[in-house]
């Protein structure tokens, strides 16, 4: 099928829960026809029929592990039966496992590597010639993590600081070609992630809790940052005043403060 005659589409990958659920919502209320991209079959399709009862159309549902070799592929080839090009991308797919390097699974760090990392950079890389016939977008999710390192969170906030750089720098070459570049860095929110990740915001953690916003507000900011052209979105005046005090705060004191408080989060 020639890429002239496709339709559109919105491919929100992460999308069984949190976030990713939220943006695929608001995406379809939108009028864009999404496509789900998650490892969790029935999740997706429970969220398409969810979807598709408002009025929307019904996404798209692919079930796929990011990290297999060739899974960019295989989701193009997936769009493309479906007689769907890329428009917009959003790249939320992620995962996080706290405590020591020394104590975690190798094997699962290196996933961590591979699902934030290089997934994202390949599937920006396999879509991004049709987001640029379309003039669309590309939305990142990364973290306030990706502003500062991690002890005892070692893979997951470093992985988070490539995809801040790797956002911004996107959006300065993609804004002569009117393609919307932007990386959404929300602070913690109750989703799937923090059972993933192995831990539970209790005891000195469940101080933080009020300040948690709700994935779809998450979600929303995200949304309205990218149709702005926002290169970076921080949901939370909190998140703001902890980012601006993170910026200010000597490495040395910061290191320890950071892994005092990943410590309370287990």
């Amino acid at each position: 099928m020639n890429d002239s005659t496709k339709r559109k589409a919105v491919v929100v990958t992460g999308a069984s829960d949190g976030i990713g659920a939220e943006l695929a919502r608001l995406f379809a209320a939108k009028g864009g026809e999404v496509a789900l991209v998650a490892r969790r079959e029935d999740r997706l399709e429970a969220l398409a029929n969810e979807i598709a009862a408002t009025g929307a159309k019904r996404p798209l549902v692919v079930a796929l592990d990011l990290c297999e070799p060739g899974a960019d592929a295989r989701l193009e080839q997936a769009l493309n039966e479906a007689g769907l090009g890329v428009e917009f991308l959003i790249n939320n797919a992620g995962f996080g496992l706290i405590g020591p390097m020394l104590t975690l699974d190798a094997a699962e760090q290196l996933a961590i590597v591979d699902l934030n990392v290089r997934a994202l950079t390949a599937l920006t890389l396999r879509f991004l010639p049709q987001i640029v016939a379309a003039k669309g977008g590309v939305l990142n999710v990364a973290s306030v993590a990706g502003f500062m390192p991690g002890p005892n969170f070692t893979v997951y906030y470093a992985t988070k600081a490539y995809v801040v750089s790797f956002t911004e720098a996107l959006a300065q070459e993609m804004a002569p070609l009117g393609v919307k570049v932007s990386c959404l860095c929300p602070g913690p929110v109750t989703t799937g992630f923090q059972a993933r990740a192995g831990f539970e915001l209790s005891g000195t953690m469940a101080a933080v809790k009020p300040a948690l916003l709700p994935a779809a507000e998450v979600a929303r900011q995200g949304y309205e940052g990218l149709a702005a052209g926002k290169r970076v979105v921080v949901p939370g005046l909190a998140n703001k005043l902890m980012l601006a005090l993170v910026r200010l705060t000597p490495r040395a004191m910061l290191l320890p403060t950071l892994a005092f408080a990943q410590n309370g989060r287990k």
